[in-house]
Formats: structure tokens, C-alpha cells, sequence
């Protein structure tokens, strides 16, 4: 459903923000995750409009003071200036689509300022930090090291986003090429070099990955005693047919066994299997693998999967990467986003300078 298409008629508030979700959804491609923000931020800014300026008010009614009004009412209710940003976003997006839709003469929303944000860097785990993270998955930290591995050195080493790692599937993974097949966001594809590390940690969890299915799927035991039992056969198979046949091993041993699934990442009690989501491992689950590893391993409680994303553009770019090859493999629309890396780096920079110069003490 295009906007064009939108016909324009009187309509309530709530009706245009779900055709305005729709095209997201259909046309552009969004995330849901992006539309579940979007749908809580307008339906939000709907009800403020129904109950103060009545529920037959239709957008062409709505003015930037009503905009400001409302963020107003954030503010109150003690919102940082974060979340009031985000509002308005959503709420200028969906006015940029009414008036291209013909039900606006004027774009109120172009007329309110974003509220002036304090820039806060991230802390980015240093080199050293990072590799002793990502070395020492055991069980004292992981349900299931070997795929905890896996993840960590995804997510570090080819700096790919929480949701872009949890929608990976099978074929994705381009050995002969070694490169990932990454779909980001608004349906955009792009390549990411797929390194030794994380080749050699990707290809023992497959192998376990292949055991567990064919354990439950032979109705061995619990998911879990089954997935350990079998992987030691599956790795001492693998090893000696070398590391060439083991994904065509793996691919044959789940077909033959009456269960598939595309999804790389599964969870370990295979919730799901045979339902839509095929068993696959959410964005919340891998956000607390990443916190419990981290901080079992030294490192602050804030680290969240998006941390190690920084930490590969900020590694990168510390040891000479270019800046647009980075944009590339981060997968950036803009430079401009790319470039906070520099300042994360200049910030490092400032901090060494300040701690070592005899005369900046």
C-alpha cells in the first residue's frame, strides 16, 4: 500500500497510524522491533490529541504547538530527553507521510526542534579486554559455550547488529567465499568478510548445532544431555572427513532425521521447533548471553551486544582502518554516523595523553 494510495477521506488519528505502520512494514521494510517503537510512540501521541482536542480531530487540525504540548507532557512525566527525541521522530515521520499522502497542507512537525541531546560516547572495551572475553567462554559462563562462542565472535568480529545476527540463517553463511550474508535494516543486504576466528568457533557450534537436532529429533533424552552426547560424535566425525564436508555433514545429518530449520542460532531447548520461529534465538536472549559473559569476565555491567559492535568499528579504526571501509562493513548510511567512531577514538586519545604527558599533569 503506497502513500498515494492512502485514499483521503476523513479518518480517524488511529487509522492513518495504522496505514502508516503498513507501508513501513510492506514498502520500507522495517524491522519489528522499528514498528512496535513507532506504533507505541504514535498511538501515544494519538490519545494525547483524542483527549485534549477532541476525538474527531482529524491531522490537519494538529498544530506545532500541540507537537510541543505533548513533549511536554513527557518531560512531566520524567522522560529523559532521549526518549522525547524518539517521539518526535516517530511523530514527524508519520506527518511526512500524511502530507505526501495529500491529508496535510502543512507539516507541523517540521516545525519543532529536536530537543538538544548530551553526546555520550560509549564505552568501548579495549583490545586486550575484548579477545579475553571472547577466548574464555567456558560453562561457568554459558548454557552452551560453543555457540556463546560463536555469537561473540559474530557479533566482535564481523560487527554485525543483535538482529542482524539473530536472522541469520544457514545459508548466509558463504564458506567458499568466507563471507556472511548480513540483511540490515530497510531490506538492505550487504557482505561482511567472515574471519578465522569466527570461522573455526562458527564451525564447532554447527557441528553441536547438527547433534542437538538429531538427538530431539530421535527423541534421545532431554534437548540438552543429547546435544553433548552427540557432538563429541559429530566433532570426531567431522575431524577426520576435514573441515571442507563438515556443513554438507551437518546439512545431511538434520534432513535425514525428519528436522529442519534455516535458523544458525538456536536456543537450547529448541522452543518453537515447529513453529514460526523455528527455534530461533532472540535479540533479548543473546543481549544477556553478552551481559553474563562480560561481566563474569571483568567488564562493566553496561555491556550490551551493541558494545561489541563499537568496539569493532573503534578497533578498526585504531589500527588503521579506512573510515568509508568501515561505513561498508558496518553497514551505514551515512559517514556522519560512522565518524563517531573518530571521536570515541580522539576521547581514548585525550584520556592516554592526559595520564602519560608530564605536561598535561
Amino acid at each position: 500500500m503506497s502513500a498515494a494510495a492512502v485514499p483521503i477521506l476523513a479518518a480517524t488519528l488511529d487509522s492513518l497510524v495504522a496505514d502508516f505502520l503498513r507501508v513501513l512494514a510492506n514498502e520500507r521494510g522495517s524491522s519489528p522491533h522499528t514498528l512496535r517503537a513507532y506504533q507505541r510512540e504514535l498511538h501515544g501521541f494519538t490519545a494525547y490529541i483524542s483527549e485534549h482536542y477532541g476525538k474527531d480531530q482529524g491531522p490537519e487540525g494538529i498544530e506545532h504547538t500541540h507537537i510541543r504540548a505533548y513533549l511536554g507532557t513527557l518531560y512531566d512525566r520524567g522522560l529523559a530527553k532521549a526518549s522525547a527525541a524518539r517521539a518526535l521522530a516517530a511523530i514527524r515521520s508519520w506527518f511526512k507521510w500524511l502530507a505526501r499522502a495529500g491529508l496535510l497542507e502543512q507539516n507541523a512537525a517540521s516545525l519543532v526542534a529536536t530537543p538538544k541531546l548530551p553526546r555520550h560516547l560509549p564505552r568501548v572495551p579495549s583490545i586486550e579486554q575484548m579477545n579475553r572475553v571472547v577466548e574464555s567462554v567456558r560453562e561457568d559462563a554459558a548454557s552452551w559455550p560453543a555457540r556463546d562462542t560463536a555469537i561473540l565472535e559474530l557479533l566482535y568480529g564481523c560487527g554485525i547488529r543483535n538482529a542482524e545476527l539473530v536472522g541469520l540463517n544457514l545459508e548466509d553463511i558463504h564458506w567458499a567465499n568466507e563471507a556472511i550474508l548480513i540483511r540490515g535494516k530497510g531490506q538492505k543486504q550487504r557482505y561482511v568478510p567472515l574471519g578465522d576466528a569466527a570461522a573455526v568457533a562458527l564451525r564447532a557450534y554447527m557441528a553441536e548445532r547438527a547433534a542437538l537436532l538429531a538427538a530431539a529429533a530421535n527423541g534421545a533424552g532431554a534437548a540438552a544431555e543429547g546435544k553433548r552426547g552427540a557432538a563429541a560424535e559429530c566433532k570426531g566425525a567431522a575431524a577426520a572427513e576435514g573441515q571442507g564436508t563438515k556443513t554438507a555433514e551437518v546439512q545431511r545429518t538434520t534432513a535425514g532425521k525428519g528436522i529442519e530449520t534455516p535458523a544458525l542460532f538456536l536456543n537450547l531447548q529448541l522452543r518453537g521447533l515447529d513453529k514460526a520461529s523455528q527455534a530461533r534465538l532472540t535479540t533479548r536472549s543473546v543481549g544477556r548471553i553478552v551481559k553474563r559473559i562480560a561481566v563474569l569476565r571483568g567488564l562493566s555491567a553496561d555491556v550490551h551486544p551493541h558494545t561489541l559492535r563499537h568496539a569493532f568499528g573503534t578497533h578498526l579504526l585504531e589500527e588503521g582502518a579506512d573510515l568509508r571501509a568501515i561505513q561498508e562493513l558496518l553497514g551505514h548510511e551515512r559517514l556522519s554516523t560512522t565518524q563517531r567512531y573518530t571521536q570515541l577514538t580522539t576521547a581514548q586519545l585525550t584520556v592516554v595523553y592526559d595520564r602519560t604527558h608530564p605536561r598535561a599533569r
